[in-house]
């Protein structure tokens, strides 16, 4: 996006996988946390998919708390068969995965038909797509659903222990 700002060609985005140093890296760069503040590390689609490949051992390591990932990416839109949940089978982390409940990259049937750990909760947002935005005649609105967003990231977070 920055590329394309200055003029740049518009180009796909880095492999995830590729990321997992940098956002490391910034992560460690904020220091040492104050006594009793809670650290959950997380983003939106890729942002997400790249914390929950380093949360594991950021939480092992007593450097961050939990996760939330808003809109995961559980596999490439038409394509559910090209699942990108192998790490999470075994994610001790707490953490909560917002979804859509018509998100492409994951509808709530295809991913209720998954097998996730207990560590990770997941908080459904009506008629939502990968943006969370319902369709016009569902009851539901994109303010209330961001709405809904917010809440269930601060529940979670509240619901956290205290740091260890």
């Amino acid at each position: 996006m920055a590329a394309r700002r200055t003029g740049g060609s518009r180009r796909p985005p880095p492999k995830a996988e590729t990321l997992m140093s940098e956002y490391r890296d910034g992560v460690r760069s904020l220091g040492k946390r104050e006594s009793g503040t809670k650290l959950v590390i997380g983003g939106k689609s890729m942002g997400g998919r790249v914390a929950s490949l380093i949360a594991g051992d950021l939480y092992e390591t007593r450097e961050i708390d939990g996760l939330v990932c808003l809109g995961y990416p559980f596999h490439p839109p038409n394509t559910p068969e090209k699942l990108r949940t192998t790490h999470l089978e075994t994610l001790s982390c707490p953490a909560l995965i917002v979804q859509g409940e018509r998100d492409p990259f994951g509808n709530r049937a295809e991913v209720e038909a998954l097998s996730l750990p207990p560590a990770i909760g997941v908080r459904w947002i009506g008629d939502g797509d990968h943006d969370f935005g319902p369709r016009g005649r569902s009851g539901f609105t994109r303010k209330g659903n961001l709405a809904n967003v917010a809440d269930a990231v601060a529940a979670f977070i509240a619901g956290l222990p205290e740091p260890r």
